[in-house]
C-alpha cells in the first residue's frame, strides 16, 4: 500500500488504526515493529488508539509523550505504544529495556522513530502521516516480509 491515502478527520484515521488491527490478528504470533512519521498533530497517536481500539481496548490511550511508553495487553497480546518526541540521546532507549519489549507476538508502535536512531528494533512497516489541507494524507511501507504481509491483509 504505497499509494497515498487520504483520511478525512480524526473517524478515518481511528478507521485505519482499526483495519490496520485486523490485519494483525492474522499474524498472532508474529512481532511486529510499525514506526509511525510525521509531524505533531498528524495523526500518529489516532492511529494508535484506532489500533488499540480495534484489538478491544476501551479505555483512555494516552500519547506516551511523558511516559515514553505505555504497554497494552490487547485480546491476549502485548501491545507497546512508545513516543520518543522528548528523547534527548538514543543511548536512553537502553533504561527503557527495548530490546525486552520486542518480544514474539508483540506490537511496537514508535512515534518519532528518528529519535531512537540504530538503538531500535528495525521496523516492518513505516506508516507516513502528514496534514493535508483540513485532511491527513497517509502512505505505509513493507519493510520486511512481515511488514508485507500486514500490508496484504489489510488490502484482501
Amino acid at each position: 500500500m504505497s499509494e497515498q491515502l487520504i483520511l478525512a478527520g480524526p473517524e478515518a484515521t481511528d478507521a485505519l488504526g482499526r483495519q490496520l488491527a485486523e490485519a494483525l490478528k492474522a499474524l498472532p504470533a508474529a512481532r511486529v515493529c510499525i514506526y509511525l512519521h510525521g509531524e505533531l498533530g498528524a495523526g500518529k497517536t489516532s492511529l494508535a488508539r484506532g489500533l488499540l481500539r480495534g484489538y478491544g481496548h476501551s479505555g483512555r490511550v494516552p500519547s506516551p509523550t511523558y511516559t515514553l511508553v505505555e504497554p497494552y495487553n490487547c485480546g491476549g497480546r502485548a501491545i507497546y505504544h512508545l513516543d520518543l518526541y522528548r528523547l534527548q540521546h538514543a543511548t536512553e532507549l537502553e533504561y527503557l529495556g527495548i530490546d525486552e519489549l520486542a518480544l514474539p507476538g508483540a506490537v511496537l508502535l514508535i512515534e518519532w522513530p528518528e529519535q531512537g536512531g540504530n538503538h531500535l528494533v528495525p521496523p516492518d512497516l513505516e506508516v507516513f502521516l502528514a496534514i493535508s489541507g483540513e485532511n491527513r494524507a497517509c502512505r505505509m511501507q513493507a519493510r520486511t516480509p512481515t511488514g508485507s504481509s500486514v500490508l496484504a491483509a489489510m488490502t484482501a
